[in-house]
C-alpha cells in the first residue's frame, strides 16, 4: 500500500538486520536528548508538580530563553532556573524516558513528605541523576 509508513525504534542498532536496513528508504538516527531538551523535559515535569501541590508554594521558573535573555545572570528569580539548568547539563546522555522518571524517583527515594519545596525538590533532584549514573556505571562494570 502507497500510504502505509512503517516506523521502528531500537537501543541496539547494532544488531538491527543488514537486510532489514536495506529496504528502509529512510534512517534516522536519533540521539538522547540535548542539554536545552533536557531542560524542557525538567521544566514541564516541575510544572505539574507544582500544578498537583507535589512542589509547594509555587515559584517560577524560568525558560532557557528566558535566562539567555538576563544573560544567565544569577538573581532571586533565575536561581532556581539556573540550578535546574546545572541538572540538565549533568543529566547529558539520560534518554527521554529516564529523564521523565527522574522526578518521580527523586520524589520517591530522597522526599520524606507529601510536598516539597522547588530547592528541596532540585536537591533531591540531583542525587537521583547521580544516582542514575551511579547505577549505569555499575551495570556497564558488570558485564
Amino acid at each position: 500500500y502507497p500510504n502505509v509508513v512503517i516506523l521502528t525504534t531500537s537501543n541496539i542498532t547494532e544488531k538491527i538486520d543488514l537486510a532489514f536496513v536495506d529496504r528502509a528508504d529512510i534512517k534516522q538516527y536519533i540521539g538522547p536528548p540535548s542539554t536545552a531538551a533536557i531542560f524542557r523535559i525538567y521544566l514541564s515535569c516541575l510544572e505539574e508538580l507544582m500544578k498537583c501541590q507535589i512542589i509547594y508554594p509555587r515559584q517560577q521558573l524560568l525558560t532557557l530563553r528566558e535566562l539567555e535573555m538576563i544573560g544567565f545572570v544569577e538573581n532571586n528569580v533565575s536561581r532556581l532556573s539556573l540550578v535546574l539548568q546545572e541538572i540538565s547539563r549533568k543529566s547529558e546522555g539520560l534518554s527521554g524516558r529516564v529523564l521523565r522518571k527522574l522526578p518521580f524517583l527523586a520524589h520517591a527515594l530522597y522526599i520524606q513528605s507529601p510536598s516539597v519545596t522547588m530547592t528541596t525538590f532540585l536537591q533531591a533532584l540531583s542525587l537521583a541523576v547521580d544516582k542514575q549514573f551511579e547505577e549505569r556505571k555499575k551495570l556497564g562494570d558488570c558485564v
